[in-house]
């Protein structure tokens, strides 16, 4: 069995365009939620969402290029450059490598909607173009970014809700340690716009905590009132260990052990067996003990029912160890496909600069969460192992461990 390796980074995130701003926002604890008036006019119940400006493109990829990329592909291009610059990865090496790519991705709603719109408008498929097919499939992202950069290697795309992005890491993981890859572009990424969550704030799943927007995601403090929204994209590659010592890379930690389940009841209401099985496996596949895990990057999104069984299915592996715990998403919000992927990278930081990033809003544990060591303010600690968890709707499950290098 080969071991598996992060060699590099990159990110696009509502708390930072790059490695460097989010590390600087996880220490500080800096909210990337605003309040929406867009939203408000078309008739959400919520305005709340997190937000970054859309990339310029033009100049930088000609328009052939361009033409089929959704808003969380160009958001993925410029994570995956950050990626492969950190990996001293270049064109000459992708292009005489079979390098592959995985990503996360489980919607890409603005370019359906266009397109759909035209159609009904003009009465004349012809006046759609030819770029709204490449952008609307689910397979978008690895779609073009496998073009873009002219990879050669595995090339699909993982549609897992929530956990979409963990599971793409989870699965290049898999396929590296059986050998059947040395390299995988791995990530996940999540259109911001009011397209893509007007479904989502029909189910009265979001806050609304209006008047404060950077207080409004409140993973497991007890007056959560629901998630914000949330988006970006994040890449990380993922090689074998003789891959990376081959090349003379920087090695960022080591994926040791990845579990999955599948809860088997309710679509979009949690629970607690899922997740204790999930993370259970992880620990097994990494062959380490429940108390050697020195910090848990929670699912937690901020809603009463999923932060009260996820702190359960915690307190039943870790309650005599207790870890450190804490959510990103209190800063970022969920940032749903691109969750799982972003995690890792946001963890991998606070292990590699010895940190705990803070849970921020956490003002009044409630009776499930008193029993976790949540940390509600950046914390010194030397992280040598964490746990990163990922839930989504259908009940899909994916936990991932990273080690120390």
């Amino acid at each position: 069995m080969s071991r598996v390796v992060i060699t590099g980074m990159g990110i696009y995130s509502v708390i930072g365009k790059n490695l460097t701003e989010v590390e600087d926002s996880l220490r500080h604890g800096r909210s990337g939620i605003i309040f929406d008036p867009v939203r408000k006019e078309m008739g959400f119940r919520s305005a709340l969402t997190g937000m970054v400006e859309r990339p310029q493109l033009k100049g930088v990829l000609d328009r052939r290029m361009r033409i089929g990329l959704p808003i969380q592909g160009e958001y993925a291009y410029l994570s995956t450059i950050e990626a492969l610059q950190q990996a001293g990865l270049d064109q000459s090496y992708l292009d005489n490598n079979e390098v592959g790519i995985l990503f996360g991705n489980d919607s890409s709603a603005v370019p359906v909607v266009e397109s759909v719109d035209i159609l009904r408008q003009k009465k004349d498929t012809m006046m759609i173009g030819s770029g709204y097919i490449f952008q609307s499939m689910n397979s978008t992202i690895s779609m073009n970014l496998s073009v873009i950069f002219r990879l050669k290697g595995v090339n699909f795309t993982l549609s897992g809700a929530c956990a979409s992005g963990s599971h793409a890491i989870g699965i290049g993981y898999l396929l590296i340690r059986q050998g059947l890859q040395d390299m995988i572009i791995c990530g996940g990424a999540q259109e911001i716009n009011p397209e893509s969550t007007a479904s989502f704030d029909a189910l009265n799943a979001f806050s609304i905590r209006e008047s404060e927007p950077a207080k409004a995601s409140r993973p497991f403090d007890r007056d959560r009132d629901g998630l914000v929204p949330s988006g970006g994209a994040a890449t990380v590659i993922i090689e074998s260990y003789e891959s990376a010592m081959k090349r003379g890379a920087t090695i960022f930690g080591e994926i040791i052990g990845y579990g999955f389940s599948s809860n088997g009841e309710h679509i979009s209401m949690p629970n607690v067996d899922g997740p204790v099985r999930a993370m259970q496996k992880a620990i097994q596949d990494a062959a380490i003990k429940a108390s050697d895990i020195d910090y848990i990057n929670a699912h937690a999104t901020s809603t009463p029912a999923g932060d009260s069984n996820e702190a359960r299915s915690i307190d039943a592996i870790f309650g005599s160890s207790r870890p450190l715990v804490s959510s990103t998403k209190s800063m970022t919000g969920h940032e749903m496909w691109m969750g799982g992927a972003s995690e890792v990278i946001y963890s991998t930081l606070m292990m590699n600069n010895g940190f705990v990033a803070p849970n921020i809003n956490f003002e009044n544990p409630d009776e499930v969460s008193a029993k976790l060591n949540i940390a509600s303010k950046i914390t010194p600690c030397d992280i040598k192992l964490f746990l990163s968890n990922s839930f989504g709707f259908g009940g899909t499950n994916s936990s991932l461990i990273v080690k120390k290098f």
